[in-house]
């Protein structure tokens, strides 16, 4: 039996996904949660085989929440499903060393496929995403640039982001100059959009 720990913020949604993987002989949803922040708790008192999570969750984000699970509890993989399909996001995931990428319009057959490929210690990731994410652009920010642009992205303004992260309202000012010149953009929210569709915001 594979025990499962399923993280998905949308209440439909998680009903839809425990039907369906409980249709499975071989499945047992032992936990669910709907924020990012719970699931290394949950997974520690449970300890499923397999974490499936959502990456645009409430409270921490699901790839920040792998991380910290392969950490925790290296013993249970991760599989992602999301509807995020973007290069630069596969890229981000593969970087957190999940061992699952699929996209939430998968067949049904395709989600039981990689939940037991992943709980055999293997890699389960959506083929047409991976050749897109071989062929796609890497990430011209630096940490500190994409810092910089994730805050403004949530609507913070040069000073409070300058007392954020200890830097002067001028450096800030500087960094988001640079980071428009770096993605050809228009304008900041133009190269918070670009940044989005690459993958490289959440």
């Amino acid at each position: 039996m594979i025990r499962i720990l399923l993280a998905e913020d949308m209440h439909m949604v998680r009903g839809a996904l425990v039907a369906l993987l409980e249709l499975e002989d071989d499945f047992e949803v032992v936990a669910e949660v709907e924020r990012g922040d719970e699931i290394v708790g949950t997974a520690l008192k449970h300890r499923p085989d397999v974490a499936i999570i959502d990456i645009d969750l409430p409270g921490l984000d699901g790839l920040s929440a792998a991380t910290q699970l392969r950490d925790r509890l290296p013993q249970c993989p991760t599989l992602i499903l999301t509807s995020l399909g973007r290069p630069g996001t596969l890229r981000r995931a593969l970087s957190a060393r999940v061992s699952g990428y699929l996209l939430k319009d998968a067949p049904p057959k395709e989600l039981a496929a990689a939940v037991r490929r992943v709980a055999a210690g293997h890699r389960a990731i959506d083929p047409q995403l991976a050749l897109a994410a071989w062929g796609g652009s890497e990430n011209p920010l630096t940490e500190r640039e994409t810092e910089v642009l994730r805050l403004t992205a949530e609507g913070a303004e040069a000073p409070e982001i300058a007392s954020l992260l200890h830097l002067s309202t001028g450096t800030v000012r500087n960094y988001l100059t640079t980071v428009v010149a770096k993605l050809n953009a228009r304008n900041r929210v133009d190269a918070i959009r670009l940044a989005r569709e690459s993958g490289w915001l959440l």
